[in-house]
């Protein structure tokens, strides 16, 4: 899932022409420019019925969008849920999005990027 992801907002015009390659999961490598995509999986679960495993995943992903202005934080973040909001298609049965929070980044401001977190739930195929 985290690959196929990763690819669908990195294939994704309007996200590249923001950030480029700059997508990855866990964490923004120091030194690299904003701004920029991290994708952090939540939860990830197993499906279940009442007669056993339905084949699918359950997860939960946040995507923190970075950047150096609120607006360019929240250009992304508009970006990335146009992409994903309602997204099917490849292994995914579904992508929707359940929260976003905006956000700074603690200190005392100086150099300090914006952020705008976007909470998606994704159904899969195993």
């Amino acid at each position: 899932m985290e690959e196929d992801l990763r690819a669908l907002l990195l294939g994704a015009p309007a996200v590249a022409a923001l950030v480029g390659r700059r997508i990855n999961f866990g964490r923004h490598p120091q030194g690299e420019p904003l701004p920029a995509l991290v994708l952090t999986t939540v939860s990830d679960r197993e499906g279940l019925t009442l007669s056993g495993p339905d084949g699918l995943q359950r997860a939960r992903v946040q995507i923190d969008c970075y950047a150096g202005s609120y607006g360019a934080a929240k250009e992304l973040s508009r970006a990335v849920r146009a992409v994903l909001h309602g997204h099917s298609g490849g292994g995914f049965r579904g992508v929707f999005l359940d929260g976003a929070r905006d956000l700074r980044e603690p200190g005392d401001g100086t150099g300090r990027p914006f952020r705008v977190s976007l909470d998606f739930h994704t159904i899969y195929s195993a």
